[in-house]
This record gives structure tokens, C-alpha cells and sequence, in this order.
């Protein structure tokens, strides 16, 4: 089992990833009847999708001898409707003033579609990513 989801009202989840104990709390967003005081759980797809990306892309560089760290991406979630989903994810991902080779950046930007969650979301759902290279 990976993890344990307890619903504790006002439309509020607690999320203990049982391997390490750690917690993360959800709430339905404003525009659809919630306080919006925590990550909803499309904002948890959207997010994972960035996290995941720059995980893959960090095993590749650490393989490549690419320094990467301090890397961040900006994520931004769209919402489609009939039915509610997720229409849209954008991210963009700011790279570290680094000097890296056109070879580095190509393999970095690459490994970043290899990404499990990428690979699984579905076809219907666009994705927009932008790299930033300082």
C-alpha cells in the first residue's frame, strides 16, 4: 500500500504517505465549493506532473554530470468542464544560470517527457512546457 486517505470533513483529506509518514492535506478549490486553503487534488496532478518532471530530469543529469540544482517550474492548472477536469496543465521550468551545452539541454528537456506521470495522463490533456535557460 502506498498511501491512506482519511476524509475529515468540510471537504478537507488528509494524505499520509506510509512509507515515510509524511502528510499532505487537501481542499476542494473555491470554485467548486471549497475554502481552497490547501492543494486540490487536480492542483496535486498538476504539481506531481512538474515534480516529476524534474525528478526525471535530475537522474539523467546526475547520470550526465550536469549540475541542475536550484532548477524550479511554475505550474499552472486549467479546468475544463462537461465534464470537470483538467484541460490544460502549463509549466514552465526555469533552468539554473548554468553554461550548458546545446547537447545538455536538448537531453535534459527530453528526459523531462519521459516522466511516468507525463506518460500517463491522458492524450486529451494539453500540455504546454517551456524551458528557461539563463
Amino acid at each position: 500500500m502506498t498511501s491512506k486517505v482519511i476524509y475529515q470533513g468540510n471537504l478537507r483529506t488528509e494524505a499520509e504517505h506510509l512509507k515515510s509518514g509524511n502528510k499532505i492535506y487537501t481542499d476542494a478549490p473555491t470554485d467548486n465549493n471549497g475554502k481552497g486553503e490547501a492543494f486540490s487534488p487536480t492542483d496535486l496532478v498538476a504539481t506531481g506532473l512538474a515534480s516529476c518532471m524534474l525528478t526525471i530530469m535530475g537522474i539523467k543529469a546526475r547520470d550526465s554530470a550536469i549540475n541542475m540544482e536550484g532548477a524550479t517550474a511554475e505550474v499552472t492548472k486549467i479546468m475544463g468542464s462537461d465534464p470537470r477536469r483538467i484541460s490544460k496543465i502549463i509549466i514552465q521550468i526555469t533552468m539554473p544560470p548554468k553554461n550548458y551545452t546545446d547537447h545538455q539541454k536538448s537531453v535534459l528537456q527530453k528526459a523531462a517527457h519521459y516522466c511516468p506521470v507525463f506518460n500517463s495522463l491522458s492524450d486529451d490533456l494539453e500540455e504546454e512546457v517551456t524551458f528557461l535557460w539563463k
